[in-house]
């Protein structure tokens, strides 16, 4: 009688019967009130009286199994109610009572508890053999037991997790209008919230208690599994498979959990491991179709390894990937695992499902994908190799998918994949799937081919994982990626070919929710191969491409093939890293500074490799983001000053070391014009206090070493910051270098450096000792001009002191005495009439070019004989001079009865000039003399050297004298458009330093020739223009470019009848030079008006429209402007301008981050907040444009219509075009766009008809193909298709993969819409393709349609849902596939292919009307 006292604190017998009744009329989905005595007693019940009578019926649960074991007979629990009175039905709704007063949100600790043991109880007794013929079981009470644990304990605060739910909810419907909100919502809302405040706290004592509750009721429920079937109850597995997935969350697991098949239910430690007991026996097949319940079961751990909350409704949301969280990922993976090892040939089918769900519904966010990655990887390996194939071959169509997300989430695959042990091919019979086992498909075919994805974020990341390919153990990963740069310029082919109806399969309809359990079906494409030298070509493009993420993963790639020797250590490889290293982005730059570091440490004695490191890392010291040059100055730090150690002849020289001094040597002679750069990093150093005594002393050592030209250099940078110094070593060398015959230039001007530096320290006997070597070395004139210099700054050093006068006395002295020896010899030799026939040209250049070091410093001494000589320097070698026509062509400023003709070369005049130059920088009176013969020089010289140092010259006098060479600025930019292209690039440089500076400003036509050289015919001084004008001069003057775009049309065509534009004065050599006129310049104009526009603020871009129909069209419609010929040609003009894609304001145009046909991602907007303000934004600024265009724009279309009909002008053609193209936005509202001219709407209405009927034409006729059974090989299939947009489906089913379709006819007729290929090979497009089996079908002629399949057809493993796939995306399939729904009979077998019943929707159509 212990169960009879067990259940006295139920108060059975005290039941009304009426409510009872009352219960279970209500089907147990509400609480039914009980009398308040009754109700009082009941809820004082404490925990032991249900821990009694559970563990009672427990015993007798337990008895009566083992009597029924034993073929005993034994009294059973229903037996003994039934004796004693205990109706079971009472019990059942007392049972209930409890169970539902924990479902409510307000319920205290103890009434969960109740609840949750009462729960128990109920599933034990389902358990107990009897329950079902005492109708015990009901389908509502027993699904609302087994989910009474998310009931009862405690969750996050409802505020919050209402937020969310909206948030998601918004997400999910984001571009639909917000509901509003009726009277009852709004109630139910308010209710709810008055809930949420009465939210109840507990101790930490009732969240035990709890817990152990919970554990007991999940200890039923696999009571309940092991003895009662739900064979035919497959709702209650579907419910209780989302109970335990939902209880893996539950708490934290210690230890590894082992999935063993019998285990006492007892000894289970933690509620998840229960959970996953609970999974592992739904499979058994007294439960229903083992199949069926691993597609269940694979489907909810499905999104516990995406990391995803998946409610019953709406999208999965993401979950924060803490330890916990990814702890539970693990043992799921593991979980399934245990279940393939297990079930195996089941299990199979659905691991392949599995993972293609994984890869489908993964998102952008890349610790989701590293982790996803990771789990494909681990669940892969429990493949056989043919299953393996078969997803290797659905992953190689998958990559080609429309989304974004997926393409990349691919290349995440592979280089998991490749990480594995690579299959052999003799463990798969199946020729066609033994294609995709190596790896070296995995990298050519899939990886590789995204790097011409549209999508930047893949191509970058494809790139970026072909650099670690080579950093696998796997030796065929690595020949793979040598093959696909090999010099061979072989195609990448594997062996063997893959078919296009091997690589075809059916295609899936779109979905936007949760993506039933079934098999993901991808399309894939056609595409060709490309050799070894197309793809390090490529590879170099992308180093130099637009999107930073793309130029980053290119440079690591690139440093990848040069350090495993892929790609050979050419100097045109290297320098590109080089470049990079002064990218417009910090990033890139910092990446290209980590590249060449890579790179040298990889390659340390290539000198290439140094060179390229040296001419990256040094120019960014004086980088314009310091954290670029903090980088740059560490790298030199690291490789140059740690290394200079003490040096004696027998010490080792470590391979360090080594590469300091190779890198010191390059600087002294092949790198040297980077010195100014490294200059700026010593000045750095030295406030750093870096170069401290021992560092001195350890870099003395090595002057006298075989690398010591390399330790002069750096003495020569630290000597002027260095306290103390070694004098009597440095003099030593001075002495040695002033003995010696043969002597190092660079060496040389080192040591002179070093000399100057040290002089304030020296006695006045070596001072005088050292100015005597000097001056007997410099009137020698034997020494090369870069130590002449060196020598006359050195000189100019040991003559200072406090005193002025006392130093302008030395350097008079001195200096003038150079200057009186160099005029003596030119003067030998320009005065004498035999003196150029005996001239040394050599001593000559230096004679001229210490005349102009040394007259820097003592300009008192130069007389005007010295002038004159130097004159004499620069007459011309033609006779022309000499003519009197010639003479009155000159200007009158040119000073031609100073010179007579001579014959000296060209270097020698190229240095005259210089040293004129430098002569009129200390006196104004000679500037403003010979600035008419420099510019007439310019004009008329022949001489490029000349000429050149013409141009560098006239630049620096504006410097110094701006006002007087402003007046030659014109004669300076007219060189922009010199037939020698070394001074266009010169001019070019000099003109952007000035305009940087502002010794020059943007005046009369200086702008108009610098958007002259954006056409230069030679492409690099095209770039350096478009650079130099965005990088250096825009950011100086933002509205540069829209102040003189209206004024380009009128220069750039010559025209200059307008009353305001191109006024300024120009000759007519220069109107001719500079003029782009006529219709064979048009691609060239129409060129800079493209760059202009596209670096147009939207501000900018709306003014200009404005400003255009103010100052051209209204001055046009006014008859203020003739329309004669060449205003005709400007009226044209104007409106193909205004007809450019760039004129369009970007606001109103598709977001710029996102690529044609790839749809933006969740995870890519910001915030939902930016969402709704950019499209807040679009509205009004299309709001503000349509009035504008109607006030300003509308009017005066239609007054030049009227004027051109008269005039019968054929612009009214042009103006017709523009018409067509703006009213693309605006086709609805023609007639209110121009009410005020219903001929001109009809018109315009008429050809946006036509020119829409015409496009389809076209696109039907260029697109119309006859295509055959083309075969294309793994590597071809990875270089075209790669990038396109190709498949837009996304699956509706998941179900097994389905057999190959044989192809009944061997061409078939398609109607394609294909991209075409453009200027660029990566330009990839969409290929669209509808195919039917012997029809043509117009566009969107099967556009939401379904078509049945033929009569007796049955395809392979639905599993209930009759469906095997859904095609109704809008052309987006392969040649050979339909648009269709496939619906598998279940009736007949399937015998052979029959013609596919065909009807036309529009057919349909048309009966329905009738």
């Amino acid at each position: 009688m212990e169960l009879l006292s067990a259940l006295q604190f139920l108060k059975l017998h005290e039941v009304p019967e009426a409510w009872v009744d009352a219960v279970w009329d209500l089907e147990f989905t509400e609480r039914k009130a009980l009398d308040d005595t009754i109700n009082i007693e009941l809820t004082a019940s404490e925990d032991n009286a249900f821990r009694n009578l559970y563990q009672c019926l427990l015993g007798y649960a337990a008895k009566q199994q083992l009597s029924a074991d034993r073929d005993e007979v034994s009294q059973s629990v229903w037996a003994i109610l039934g004796e004693n009175g205990v109706p079971v039905k009472s019990l059942v709704a007392v049972l209930s009572f409890f169970v539902l007063a924990g479902k409510v949100k307000a319920a205290t600790a103890q009434q969960r508890v109740s609840s949750l043991h009462a729960a128990s109880l109920y599933l034990l007794l389902l358990g107990i053999p009897g329950s079902i013929a005492n109708k015990v079981f009901h389908e509502v009470l027993f699904e609302t037991c087994s989910d009474m644990t998310s009931h009862c304990w405690p969750q996050v605060s409802g505020k919050k997790r209402k937020k969310d739910s909206q948030k998601s909810s918004q997400a999910e419907g984001k571009r639909s209008k917000p509901q509003r909100k009726d009277t009852a919502e709004m109630e139910v809302d308010d209710a709810e919230e008055e809930e949420e405040e009465e939210e109840v706290h507990f101790s930490s004592q009732d969240l035990m208690n709890i817990r152990d509750a919970v554990a007991l009721l999940v200890q039923s429920l696999l009571r309940l599994l092991h003895m009662f079937p739900l064979k035919n109850r497959p709702q209650s597995t579907s419910h209780l498979t989302q109970i335990f997935s939902k209880l893996l969350y539950f708490e934290p697991v210690t230890g590894e959990l082992t999935f063993d098949a019998a285990r006492d239910v007892t000894k289970l430690r933690s509620v998840p491991e229960m959970a996953f007991y609970g999974l592992q026996l739904l499979c058994s097949p007294k439960h229903g179709d083992q199949k069926e319940s691993l597609r269940r079961i694979f489907h909810q751990l499905l999104y516990v390894i995406l990391m995803m909350n998946k409610g019953n409704r709406g999208k999965p949301t993401l979950l924060t990937p803490s330890q916990a969280i990814l702890t539970t990922r693990d043992q799921a993976i593991h979980f399934v695992s245990h279940l393939v090892d297990e079930l195996k040939e089941l299990a199979l089918p659905f691991l392949q499902i599995l993972l293609q769900h994984i890869c489908f519904q993964m998102v952008e966010k890349s610790e989701f994908r590293s982790h996803g990655a990771q789990a494909v990887g681990m669940l892969t390996s429990k493949m056989k190799t043919i299953d393996y194939a078969l997803f290797i071959k659905w992953l190689f169509k998958f990559s080609r998918h429309a989304k974004m997300v997926h393409r990349l989430f691919s290349v995440d695959v592979v280089m998991i994949l490749l990480e594995q042990p690579e299959r052999k091919l003799e463990e798969c019979q199946d020729p066609e799937l033994v294609l995709f086992l190596p790896h070296k498909f995995l990298i050519q075919s899939v990886l590789f081919a995204q790097r011409m994805d549209e999508s930047p974020t893949v191509q970058g990341h494809a790139l970026a994982c072909l650099a670690q390919c080579l950093e696998l153990p796997s030796l065929n990963a690595s020949r793979a990626v040598h093959n696909l740069f090999s010099a061979t310029g072989t195609h990448t082919a594997l062996e063997g070919e893959i078919t296009e109806e091997s690589l075809s399969s059916q295609q899936t309809q779109k979905t936007y929710h949760t993506l039933p359990f079934r098999t993901v079906e991808i399309s894939s494409t056609d595409s060709s191969g490309c050799d070894a030298k197309e793809n390090l070509a490529l590879l170099l493009r992308r180093v130099k491409d637009s999107k930073t993420n793309v130029r980053k993963a290119a440079l690591q790639a690139l440093v990848g093939l040069l350090k495993h020797n892929v790609i050979p250590m050419t100097w045109e490889n290297l320098s590109t890293l080089s470049e990079r290293c002064r990218d417009p982005a910090v990033s890139v730059k910092k990446k290209a500074l980590q590249c060449v570091g890579e790179l040298l440490v990889a390659k340390p004695e290539s000198s290439v490799v140094q060179k390229a490191w040296l001419h990256g890392v040094v120019p960014a010291v004086v980088d314009s983001e310091s954290s670029v040059q903090d980088k740059a100055l560490e790298a030199l730090d690291q490789v140059l000053l740690s290394q200079i150690k003490p040096y004696s002849a027998s010490t080792h020289v470590d391979a360090r070391q080594r590469l300091t001094w190779d890198l010191l040597g390059l600087l002294c002679h092949e790198c040297q014009n980077l010195s100014r750069y490294f200059n700026r990093a010593f000045t750095i150093w030295s406030k750093q206090k870096k170069f401290t005594p021992m560092f001195i002393t350890n870099l003395i050592s090595h002057t006298d070493a075989d690398h010591g030209a390399g330790a002069w250099l750096l003495l020569s940078k630290v000597a002027a910051s260095s306290p103390r110094l070694p004098y009597d070593k440095i003099l030593d060398a001075w002495d040695c270098m002033v003995c010696s015959k043969d002597i190092n230039v660079i060496t040389c001007c080192h040591i002179l450096c070093v000399m100057g530096d040290i002089a304030p320290h020296l006695n006045d006997d070596t001072k005088k000792r050292i100015i005597d070597d000097l001056m007997s070395w410099l009137k020698t004139f034997t020494l090369s001009l870069e130590v002449i210099s060196a020598a006359v700054e050195t000189l100019y050093q040991l003559g200072c002191s406090d005193d002025i006068k006392q130093t302008q006395a030395f350097l008079n002295q001195h200096c003038g005495e150079l200057v009186s020896i160099s005029e003596a010899y030119l003067a030998s030799i320009i005065l004498s009439e035999k003196g150029s026939q005996n001239l040394n040209e050599e001593l000559m250049v230096k004679h001229l070019h210490t005349l102009g070091v040394a007259s820097l410093h003592c300009p008192a001494m130069v007389g005007k004989r010295t002038v004159l000589l130097v004159e004499s320097v620069l007459t011309t070698n033609s006779d022309k001079l000499g003519d009197a026509a010639c003479q009155e062509e000159l200007p009158a400023s040119l000073p031609l009865s100073q010179f007579r003709p001579n014959s000296l070369p060209t270097r020698v005049r190229a240095h005259g000039v210089i040293t004129l130059a430098k002569l009129c920088l200390q006196h104004e009176e000679l500037v403003q003399k010979y600035l008419p013969v420099f510019a007439r020089e310019l004009e008329v010289g022949t001489e490029l050297a000349v000429r050149n140092n013409v141009v560098v010259i006239m630049c620096d006098l504006c410097v110094r004298y701006t006002n007087m060479v402003d007046h030659y600025i014109p004669n300076i930019s007219a060189c922009l458009r010199d037939n020698e292209a070394i001074i266009r690039e010169q001019t070019l440089i000099m003109l952007t330093n000035l305009l940087q500076e502002e010794f020059v400003k943007w005046k009369g036509s200086l702008f108009f020739r610098f958007m002259v050289v954006l056409v230069d015919p030679v492409p690099a001084i095209a770039s350096l223009c478009e650079y130099c004008l965005l990088h250096r001069l825009l950011k100086k003057n933002p509205e540069m470019f829209s102040q003189h775009f209206i004024e380009c049309i009128f220069h750039f065509n010559s025209y200059s009848q307008h009353k305001s534009y191109n006024k300024f004065t120009q000759s007519e050599s220069e109107k001719v030079r500079f003029s782009l006129k006529g219709a064979q310049q048009r691609e060239k104009r129409f060129r800079i008006y493209r760059f202009l526009l596209e670096n147009f603020t939207d501000a900018q871009r709306f003014n200009i429209t404005n400003k255009i129909n103010q100052t051209v069209l209204a001055c046009f419609a006014d008859e203020e402007l003739p329309l004669d010929a060449d205003g005709a040609e400007i009226l044209s003009e104007t409106f193909s301008i205004l007809s450019l894609k760039e004129m369009k304001l970007r606001a109103i145009c598709a977001p710029a981050g996102v690529a044609a046909g790839e749809e933006p991602e969740e995870e890519n907007m910001a915030t939902m907040a930016k969402a709704v303000l950019q499209a807040a934004q679009k509205k009004v600024v299309s709001q503000v444009q349509k009035k504008a265009f109607i006030e300003n724009t509308v009017p005066l279309i239609i007054s030049l219509k009227n004027l051109l009909e008269q005039k019968r002008s054929p612009v009214l053609r042009d103006l017709m075009a523009y018409l067509q193209v703006t009213m693309q936005d605006y086709r609805n509202e023609v007639k209110e766009f121009f009410s005020g001219d219903e001929q001109l709407a009809a018109e315009v209405e008429f050809a946006l008809k036509e020119a829409e009927k015409q496009r389809e034409l076209e696109e039907q006729l260029d697109n119309c193909s006859l295509t055959g059974d083309a075969k294309i090989t793994p590597a071809q299939g990875s270089i075209q298709d790669s990038p396109v947009k190709s498949r837009p489906l996304l699956p509706f089913i998941f179900a097994t993969p389905q057999p190959q379709r044989p192809n009944s006819q061997p061409a078939r007729l398609s109607h394609t819409d294909r991209r075409g290929c453009r200027s660029r090979q990566e330009e990839h497009v969409q290929s669209k393709s509808i195919a039917l089996e012997g029809t043509v079908i117009t566009k969107g002629a099967v556009n939401y349609r379904a078509i049945s399949t033929p009569k007796g057809v049955s395809l392979n493993l639905t599993f209930g849902e009759g469906v095997s796939a859904i095609f109704s995306e809008r052309g987006a399939s392969l040649v050979g596939e339909s648009s269709v729904l496939h619906v598998r009979s279940n009736e007949q077998p399937a015998p052979g292919l029959r013609q596919w019943n065909v009807q036309s929707p529009l057919r349909q159509n048309r009966k329905s009307k009738v």
